[in-house]
């Protein structure tokens, strides 16, 4: 049996420009590992969960996160945030 392919999705909000989120990459095998590659090069923060990408995925590229996801996106966004701030601190 073939182990499962890893996923990778990536998210940006541009505050005052988008009303939420938006969906600015998804993919699995190749596809997530140079999604994660390329976050880790820019000093961007990666936080693994299966659930958000598995949600995500069925998003199209561009498209803002539904209200359903908001607070699964905010519970996110205040873990990367607090990183942040530890790492400034």
């Amino acid at each position: 049996m073939d182990p499962p392919r890893r996923k990778a999705a990536a998210l940006k909000y541009r505050d005052g420009e988008d009303a939420a989120p938006r969906l600015v990459a998804r993919g699995s095998g190749a596809v997530a590992e140079k999604i994660i590659e390329i976050a880790r090069a820019n000093g961007i923060y990666i936080r693994e969960d299966r659930m958000m990408v598995e949600a995500l995925s069925i998003l199209d590229l561009y498209e803002e996160i539904p209200p359903e996801l908001y607070r699964a996106v905010a519970e996110i966004l205040a873990f990367l945030y607090q990183l942040e701030g530890r790492s400034k601190g």
